[in-house]
């Protein structure tokens, strides 16, 4: 550990430099330089940087946006009476999208059904001899 300690007193450079002897030495050493700096926190990478702060973030927000949905409960606000505002809010948009959801569901039968009745119609004027002539050049 006595090499770690001195070349952290070098800094990032000092490592990016082992890194780099090491793959020209034997790749799996290398690698395992590379592998060190990076989970040890030493390139950086490992901290509240980059993807990691983003993932985080991304996990609060969608705590936030679905808590409640998925048993955490939605964190109170501290102001009561926002508090009751928000829930009502979030079940009447739930109210009205199970309404919409409904809605489409009507329309589309609705349009398969004029969609059905217009092929049926379709079928219907058809003359009768056209399905015969195809039966007669097929055998």
């Amino acid at each position: 550990m006595e090499l770690a300690y001195k070349l952290d007193s070098y800094g990032k450079p000092a490592w990016i430099a082992l890194t780099v002897l090491g793959f020209m030495a034997w790749w799996p050493l290398g690698l395992a330089i590379l592998a060190f700096t990076i989970g040890s926190g030493r390139m950086g990478c490992g901290s509240k940087r980059g993807f990691a702060r983003w993932r985080e973030e991304g996990e609060d927000a969608m705590r936030g946006m679905f808590g409640s949905r998925f048993g955490r409960g939605s964190q109170s606000s501290g102001n009561r009476a926002f508090d009751e505002y928000r829930e009502d809010t979030l079940r009447r948009l739930e109210e009205e999208q199970k309404d919409f959801r409904g809605f489409l569901d009507r329309l589309r039968q609705a349009k398969d059904k004029a969609e059905f009745d217009q092929f049926m119609a379709d079928r219907r004027s058809r003359p009768a001899s056209a399905p015969e002539q195809g039966n007669e050049q097929q055998g």
